[in-house]
């Protein structure tokens, strides 16, 4: 196992950043595939019980409509895609890309409480999540790694501002 993980460490697979390159590069695959989904009929019936009985984002319906409020995520989507791409090259518009997706995701894992019937009474309820719930649950990771994207972005703006002066 030792000589396993040796081989893995010198290989420069584990190379400085990758990791966060990654994170950050799954984030704009996802807002893109996200918002496309957006832009089309089916999506923004499927959206309904979601943003309905959403207390961040129920207000979408009213002020946009169920069409409306699917294109205004899809636009919301991409745009914050497009930030977190060119925190590629631009800290500060990856910052403003990861605090997009934070209120992104903060709208949708605030949710999962208020969902009905999310949690299966057959299996004694809360834990047990059924029916859009599990859909949701993948939000708080997605949250957790907004986070980490922002602190990373201003973390570096920080040290690079440092370091020129």
């Amino acid at each position: 196992m030792n000589a396993l993980f040796k081989s893995i460490a010198n290989s420069g697979l584990l190379k400085k950043d990758l990791d966060f390159h990654l994170v950050r590069a799954s984030m704009v695959i996802i807002f893109l595939f996200f918002g496309y989904q957006k832009w089309f009929q089916y999506e923004a019936d499927v959206l309904i019980p979601y943003i309905s009985n959403g207390p961040l984002v129920s207000w979408m319906y009213p002020v946009f409509g169920v069409r409306g409020a699917s294109w205004f995520l899809g636009v919301a989507e991409w745009t914050f895609g497009a930030l977190l791409f060119a925190g590629f090259w631009s800290r500060k518009l990856g910052a403003l890309g990861a605090l997009g997706s934070i209120v992104t995701f903060l709208g949708t894992v605030t949710i999962i409480p208020f969902m009905p019937n999310g949690w299966a009474e057959s299996a004694g309820g809360f834990p047990a999540m059924v029916g859009n719930i599990p859909f949701l649950m993948k939000d708080v990771v997605l949250l957790a790694v907004s986070v980490y994207l922002l602190k990373e972005d201003i973390q570096r703006m920080a040290f690079n501002a440092l370091r020129n002066h």
